[in-house]
């Protein structure tokens, strides 16, 4: 599981112009799945995010985590994290999950994360076309990838 990580004094994800989720300050969370994520990926990767300290202390300083804060969470799937760009201009995606696989990981992803905060977690909607809107404070922006474990 790859993720790109975007500390937002707000976000919002629409689809066919309805608001589907939205949070104030907090975490917009992209999540991108491969075929071989696991269980394992899932608690590694939600763990880590609700406990990164990337959200200043009253020093300034990064030592806060999401839930230290009260913020949210929004949690977007994108498969275009996947992609290779290698060979030509155009992306590929086989090494994206494909929907069977990847919609299961992302909802147990999603849960766990509730669980882990104790609070719901809004999304886009799996497999739509979004548009996602972001105030990105910092900006703080971090790729979290469960297989090199950075």
């Amino acid at each position: 599981m790859r993720t790109v990580v975007q500390r937002v004094s707000s976000a919002s994800v629409t689809v066919e112009g309805l608001v589907v989720g939205e949070i104030g300050r907090g975490l917009l969370v992209l999540l991108g799945v491969e075929p071989s994520d696991g269980s394992e990926d899932i608690e590694w990767l939600a763990t880590k995010l609700v406990q990164l300290r990337i959200f200043n202390d009253e020093a300034g300083v990064m030592n806060r985590s999401v839930t230290d804060v009260g913020g949210g969470i929004l949690l977007v799937s994108q498969f275009t994290l996947h992609a290779s760009t290698r060979k030509g201009t155009r992306p590929s995606w086989h090494r994206a999950a494909k929907p069977d696989t990847a919609v299961p990981l992302y909802e147990a992803f999603h849960y766990r994360l509730q669980e882990l905060t104790g609070k719901a977690v809004p999304t886009g909607v799996f497999g739509a076309e979004m548009q996602v809107a972001l105030v990105n404070d910092g900006p703080v922006t971090l790729i979290v990838d469960s297989k090199s474990r950075e």
